[in-house]
This record gives structure tokens, sequence and C-alpha cells, in this order.
């Protein structure tokens, strides 16, 4: 059994596909999004989409980084992960304006103090500000703020957004055929939307990465930050404090495993708006990592991955000290591509230029080919995995 198994997590989710497998899986079930009927409007034109999603467990690192330094400002960041596993799960299905947004909030008063609510909330508003200057226009409606002690060791920052949208500018991934090519978009680096260096890390994975990376230092002055029935050697396993320097950058452990997820919504809006009908299929790599893809293909297609970008520092950092190996690696996170873009290879070069000209690495990182059953191959410099 994976040590992400072993701490109660799951990759694929097996058990809460298995459990919804009998809803209506909507119009176009091979989209990134459940989409439906426009049940608000009655309008055979019109869609609607409401999507759920958080920070995860990211929030406990935000907690110890913020008792450990001091620096309360860490929360902002924990909104907006909130906020883009949303919003860039919403753009896979070409959604990227007019949205409604709506926060859950779920603390233990005791140890949330409403200083902390302020950051997470403020930051919430300064984001939809930003995004606002690119066109993407998120009207934030509050939420429901809990203290729910009882149930939530420290905080726990989730998010619905709504949409209503038109039928005929959904991506829904029923274009994505043999011979398309993949255009990967970098997690990492620095967009010309952020203020500093992002690791690539997302919202994914962060139980590992937190356990497998810092040390029982956190266990021994932090009981509140992890689960205390599981087993103490898959507990805070690692060698480092948040406030350690990253040996390879130019950043502390706690800065690179807490760098905000970034968004492509300015990327996307652009495409979108331009280019629809050159877009295949959007595939936001987040939980499952890069096997993500492999949910939302619309035929028995082989998926060949043989030019990813090369791993950034924090992924090093997580796999020396878990011990994990590649094939878990890329099952669990990014691995440093978080958005994937279905096209024809003629197409590439326009989604590429589109990513660089907002200062994101972007390649051909594979491509579609037919075959008998869903395949996913991954080669690496030194290594080939098959899932």
């Amino acid at each position: 059994m994976s040590l992400y198994n072993k701490r109660g997590v799951s990759a694929q989710k097996e058990e809460v596909h298995a459990a919804t497998k009998h809803l209506d899986q909507g119009l176009f079930p091979n989209a990134f999004c459940k989409i439906y009927p426009d049940y608000l409007g009655g309008d055979a034109d019109q869609i609607n989409v409401m999507h759920a999603d958080g920070a995860g467990t990211k929030s406990i690192l935000a907690y110890l980084y913020w008792k450990e330094t001091g620096d309360i400002s860490v929360w902002k960041g924990i909104a907006q992960d909130a906020i883009v596993m949303n919003l860039d799960d919403l753009l896979c299905v070409g959604i990227y304006d007019n949205i409604v947004f709506n926060s859950t909030i779920d603390r233990n008063k005791h140890l949330i103090p409403g200083e902390v609510l302020e950051q997470i909330i403020n930051g919430s508003q300064e984001l939809f500000d930003t995004l606002k200057t690119f066109g993407v226009n998120i009207h934030y409606l509050g939420g429901e703020t809990a203290d729910v002690g009882d149930v939530v060791r420290s905080v726990a920052v989730n998010g619905t957004m709504t949409c209503r949208w038109p039928k005929n500018k959904v991506i829904s991934n029923e274009k994505i055929k043999a011979g398309d090519v993949i255009v990967g978009l970098a997690s990492y680096g620095q967009a010309t939307y952020e203020t500093e260096y992002n690791s690539g890390i997302g919202s994914n994975g962060l139980t590992s990465a937190r356990h497998d990376v810092l040390n029982k230092f956190y266990a021994e002055n932090f009981k509140e930050s992890y689960n205390t029935s599981l087993d103490e050697a898959v507990v805070y396993i690692g060698k480092h404090k948040l406030t350690d320097m990253a040996a390879g950058a130019n950043n502390t452990i706690g800065k690179l495993i807490l760098s905000p997820t970034r968004t492509y919504a300015p990327v996307l809006k652009q495409l979108l708006e331009n280019n629809f009908d050159q877009i295949h299929g959007l595939i936001h790599c987040s939980g499952g990592g890069q096997t993500k893809c492999m949910k939302y293909l619309p035929d028995t297609f082989k998926i060949v991955k043989d030019n990813l970008f090369e791993a950034p520092e924090i992924f090093k950092i997580i796999k020396e000290n878990s011990g994990s190996n590649n094939k878990e690696m890329y099952e669990v996170f990014n691995m440093g591509c978080r958005l994937e873009i279905y096209c024809a290879a003629a197409d590439a070069a326009t989604m590429i230029a589109a990513a660089q000209q907002f200062g994101i690495d972007a390649q051909i990182i594979g491509r579609v080919e037919a075959s008998v059953k869903k395949e996913l191959v991954i080669k690496l410099k030194d290594e080939e995995i098959v899932y």
C-alpha cells in the first residue's frame, strides 16, 4: 500500500466515483465538469454548471507556516487555492466569465481567529479584482463561515462556482481524436500576473507533500495538524522545517510548498474567445496528476506523454524525502504541467504562443493515438510508465 493510501487519502478517489456512478452524468459525459440543461432559465441554448472544490489540506500547511513565522498573509494564498481549483475546472469546459462564487469556511474557533478569516475573505476579493482586469468577471456573493471545532481540527476553505453559459460554447472533450497533440502549460515559474515565483505545487497531493517533506517537529508541537490515529511511521517523516532553505531553489521549503495555485484564466479567456474551434479538449491535471486525462477521453485512445517538462524542484524534494517511485509521483502530482490543451498539430503553435505571452512555459508534451483500450504511457528519460 502506498504512503498516500496509508494516510487515508486516494489519488483516484475510487470509492467516491463508485458512490456517484448512478447519478446523472449531465449533457456531456466526457466534459471536465458536469453540464446540465438550463434549469435556471429554461433556455435550450444555454447550460448550467455548478462546481465545488477547495484548498484541501493545504490549509494545514498555511496554519503551520503562520504559527511558525507569524506571517498571516499566507492565508491569502489559501483563498486563491480554493478559487482556482474551481475556476480552472470551469475553464476546461469553456467557461471564463460572468461566474458566481460562494465560499464555505469551516474553522476551529479556538485556533483560527477572525484575523485569519479576514485574510481569506479579503484575499478572495483581491484575486477577483485582478482577474477582472483580464476580463474574467467573478461575482463574490459571500458564503458560509461555520465554527465546527468538533469536525475540523484547524480550518477548511472551500467554495462553489455557478454559471449559465451558451451551449454552443462548451468544450465537451468529444472532439478529441487520434492524431491530436497535447499542449502542456507549465505550473511553475512566474506568470506576468503573478507577484512571485510559483513552485507549481497546486492544491493536490498536499497530504503527502506535508508528511513526506516536514519532520517530526510538527508532530511533536502541532498535534492539531494531523490525524493522530495514523501510524506514526507515516506522520511527518521528512527532514525539513518550513523555514529551511530548499536546495536548488532560492526559496524556503514553506514558500515552495505553499505557492498559490496558478490560474490559467487570462490565457484561456484569450484562446476560448479567439480560437474556440481549434480546441478539441481541455484537462486540468488536478487530482490524479498526469493520469487525470484518462477519465475524460471520449474513446479508447492511447495517450503518449513523451515530452513533459522536467519536474520542478518542489517535486524533486518530495520524491527524495518520500522515496516514492515515479509511477506514484506522476499519479499524485502534476509534476510541473497542470493544464493540457488537445488540438491539431497545426494549431499547437497558436496555443503555445498564447501561454508564452503571459510568461508561462508551454510545449507539445504528447499525442493521442488510436487504440483498442484506454491507456496512458509516460516516457521519461530513463523510464517508461504505463497506466
